[in-house]
């Protein structure tokens, strides 16, 4: 196994602000690009590239609108909330071989429960304007996350099993010769959904429901918008980057240097994270639990009792 070299505290913030950093803008240049081609647009690699930059640039010169008492400590508190716990999750994420920001032994048990925490976020979100919509649509995401949290626990502790350890740097070097994703084929695809759930993206994203007349993000504006989005985008890039490390071999690959394969498979997942969102249409909540209960979960136990059938 190979052994996990921990960084520096300073070095350590200073590379996951990087990777975070990074990561959203290409998430946001992807974003630009497909649905530049959804819309049947021909911008040229230079107008993707700069659109973010410009879309971020008005989001800033924007004026902030307000409600009526609205619960301001909060509304700033949800985004930093959210992407700090991206931020955690991401740091027990090796990034390649023998490095890592904290491989601790527990890092699967880390990881999952930031996306669990980051319920508390969205109902930050919904609350802190103070208008009944969003109040609703935060209401409406935490009954569905108990959905998409149950599964996550069965497909990362399965995907635990062969390494025989719950430190993801195990996990990775588990994989050396055969990736998850071909021991656990149902295992992806089920973590695939609790990303969607988790940045509430595409099929998933009910905190902005058009039916709530856009819920949590109705009353978002300038700065407050920038950085709710901004937060959702590095979320993104956190749960890409376990999802590589645990699915997809991590930095296992030929030629390339491990952190390039890392880097790699890290944008592979959000890339399809990206078309998902900006494609799939959104469900209803009550849809979504329905399967979720009677078809999603029932697949993600037998994943499971797959997995502890081969570890025996």
């Amino acid at each position: 196994m190979t052994a996990a070299r921990q960084l520096h505290p300073v070095p350590a913030v200073a590379l996951v602000g990087a990777v975070l950093g990074i990561g959203s803008y290409l998430v946001a240049v992807t974003r630009a690009g497909v649905t530049a081609r959804v819309a049947g647009q021909r911008l040229g690699l230079a107008a993707i590239t700069v659109a973010p930059l410009r879309r971020a640039r008005r989001l800033l010169g924007q004026q902030v609108t307000t409600t009526e008492r609205p619960d301001s400590a909060t509304w700033v508190l949800a985004p930093a909330a959210y992407a700090g716990l991206a931020a955690l999750a991401l740091s027990v994420v090796p990034l390649g071989p023998g490095t890592a920001v904290a491989d601790v032994d527990t890092g699967i048990v880390v990881f999952g429960a930031a996306e669990v925490l980051a319920v508390v976020a969205f109902y930050l979100h919904g609350w802190s304007p103070n208008s009944p919509l969003a109040l609703a649509a935060g209401y409406r995401h935490v009954a569905a996350a108990l959905s998409y949290a149950l599964l996550s626990m069965f497909v990362l502790i399965a995907a635990a099993l062969p390494a025989q350890s719950l430190g993801i740097g195990a996990i990775v070097d588990s994989q050396a010769g055969l990736w998850n994703v071909l021991r656990q084929p149902l295992g992806l695809p089920l973590l695939l959904v609790v990303a969607l759930g988790v940045t509430a993206s595409g099929p998933l994203d009910l905190l902005d429901g058009t039916d709530l007349a856009g819920g949590g993000g109705a009353e978002d504006s300038g700065v407050q918008r920038l950085a709710w989005e901004g937060a959702r985008a590095v979320m993104l890039v956190a749960f890409a980057a376990g999802a590589a490390a645990v699915f997809l071999g991590g930095w296992h690959g030929p030629l390339l240097p491990g952190w390039a394969w890392m880097a790699l498979k890290t944008a592979a997942v959000a890339g399809l994270l990206v078309v998902v969102q900006v494609q799939g249409a959104r469900v209803s909540a009550e849809r979504f639990v329905a399967v979720s209960w009677t078809v999603l979960l029932p697949l993600a136990f037998l994943d499971l009792l797959a997995a502890g059938v081969v570890a025996l």
